[in-house]
């Protein structure tokens, strides 16, 4: 299983979060009703629930370790530094305002970095797809190096907003279709 996507890897999360959420809240009802039990539970009925702890653990921790492997820009990210990417962008932030070219045109697959500098507060730099939903974001601090390595596995056109409270200013930190990624199907734009 190989999630190209973040709203594949949401879906999955979703269905695999809800599931833990009702034995973990299945075992705190049992924990509750023990609690209000006129007899003290026996040490035979504490093995059991113990044990319902331990695979809740090993069922958590498996998960992550089982999703680290099927996201691929996690893999992407920890070995950043043989990458050679496709395209670079160089974005400044001040005032409340992006500098940044107006349209940055990317081919499906092209290796991205968004190299971001900050003059003066903490931004974010988030892309976000035409229904609100986030693909990718980073923190921009002044003074360190902001960058992020990204490859559009999807077409179409993101918008680039601020994912950081800057002040009331920064509230409408949002630069429109600023991201414009083209090859789907052989015909350009999905």
């Amino acid at each position: 299983m190989t999630f190209e996507t973040s709203l594949e890897l949401l879906k999955f999360h979703n269905i695999a979060y809800t599931i833990y959420a009702f034995i973990i809240i299945s075992v705190v009802a049992w924990f509750g009703y023990n609690l209000t039990r006129k007899e003290k539970a026996k040490s035979i009925v504490r093995i059991p629930f113990y044990g319902y702890i331990a695979f809740l653990v090993a069922g958590g921790v498996g998960h992550h370790i089982f999703t680290y492997n099927t996201i691929p820009w996690v893999s992407e990210d920890i070995m950043r530094h043989h990458i050679e990417p496709d395209r670079t962008f160089d974005i400044e932030i001040a005032d409340h305002k992006f500098h940044m070219p107006a349209k940055m045109e990317i081919k499906k697959g092209e290796k991205v970095f968004f190299n971001a500098k900050s003059d003066d507060l903490t931004y974010g730099f988030g892309l976000f797809r035409q229904d609100g939903t986030m693909v990718a974001q980073m923190q921009v601090n002044p003074g360190t190096r902001n960058d992020l390595l990204w490859t559009f596995n999807e077409c179409g056109e993101f918008d680039v907003m601020s994912t950081e409270y800057s002040g009331p200013e920064g509230n409408d930190m949002t630069v429109k279709k600023a991201v414009v990624v083209t090859g789907c199907d052989g015909k350009g734009e999905a």
